[in-house]
């Protein structure tokens, strides 16, 4: 099965840029769509931007349109979330996660995720 690792997390001040990269084992990466979540402390997991195999489909939760941006490179098996314009508010635990079909809609429902890099911003 694949296995996602993700990196690049770290503290930051409000107002700045972070990406944070999803590497993937496995033949199969580019196969799948691929998303990025995150869990703030004491709150539930929550979607923020998904992209299809060919990332010719990208979806992103409200909260993060403009500021953020999905993309991947199949050759590298690897899946980037670039974060612009940061706030105190963006502050979890972020998750990169596949599945084998790009969702509709925004959604939690991917199959195989990775552990997590803590993203943390200051105001």
């Amino acid at each position: 099965q694949m296995q996602l690792v993700e990196s690049g997390g770290g503290l930051v001040q409000a107002g700045d840029s972070l990406r944070v990269s999803c590497a993937a084992s496995g033949r199969a990466f580019s196969t799948y769509a691929m998303g990025w979540f995150r869990q703030a402390s004491g709150k539930e997991r929550e979607f923020v931007a998904a992209i299809n195999w060919s990332g010719g489909r990208i979806l992103y939760a409200d909260s993060v349109k403009g500021r953020f941006t999905i993309s991947r490179d199949n050759a590298k098996n690897t899946v980037y979330l670039q974060m612009n314009s940061l706030k105190p508010e963006d502050t979890a635990v972020y998750f990169c996660a596949a599945r084998t079909s790009m969702p509709v809609v925004p959604t939690t429902r991917f199959d195989i995720w990775g552990q997590g890099t803590q993203v943390t911003v200051s105001s």
